[in-house]
């Protein structure tokens, strides 16, 4: 499956995740994917906006959460996981590909944010770390999750080696510009706004 194709919604398993849900309101933790026959652990690369624009509103705090819950759940599916940071004109891998492990919150709380939104950088440096995973494992699913609320002018190519795409938009208020959900129609990704989740832990 090509990149710009998206999320396949087949690949959630809905009865499964409804099921979880039962009459709470959706939240991470539902959410329940198949996994093809003989398919090896999937690996979840997230792309955490650190930029300025985040520390508004706590949207770092939040997203950090988020990524706290995402990564919990990636542990007890067994499920590898990567984390590349950009902000300030830089990007850095925070986390090479490996198991999620369960004191997730210990390393991901102390990340901090400010300046600038090198998001073309920030996704360079993440389809870097795809290629040496497709190389390590050429069969493994490679999902891409983008955490932002889309505040720069930068509109770069998805990631071509990444199988599925989750953008999680981060922008809030009544007036918003909208690139995050912009990004997600130009690569025909999952579009999720953050506010619609819920999720227990957070930093």
């Amino acid at each position: 499956m090509h990149a710009r194709e998206g999320l396949a919604t087949a690949s959630v398993d809905w009865i499964a995740t409804l099921r979880a849900k039962r009459a709470a309101r959706l939240d991470v933790s539902h959410l329940r994917f198949r996994r093809g026959q003989g398919e090896a652990p999937a690996l979840h690369c997230f792309v955490l906006d650190c930029s300025g624009s985040m520390l508004g509103g706590e949207r770092l705090a939040r997203a950090k959460g988020l990524l706290i819950a995402l990564f919990d759940r990636a542990y007890r599916e067994r499920a590898e996981v990567a984390l590349v940071c950009f902000g300030g004109g830089r990007a850095e891998v925070r986390r090479q590909p490996g198991t999620a492990h369960w004191f997730n919150d210990r390393w991901i709380a102390p990340i901090g944010g400010g300046g600038g939104t090198p998001l073309r950088l920030g996704l360079a440096t993440a389809s870097t770390v795809l290629a040496r995973a497709a190389r390590r494992k050429a069969s493994q699913r490679r999902w891409l999750w983008l955490l932002s609320d889309g505040r720069t002018n930068e509109r770069p190519a998805a990631p071509v080696l990444a199988d599925r795409i989750v953008v999680v938009d981060f922008e809030e208020g009544r007036v918003r510009v909208g690139g995050a959900k912009a990004l997600a129609l130009d690569w025909r990704a999952q579009y999720v706004p953050a506010e619609s989740l819920q999720y227990e832990r957070g930093v």
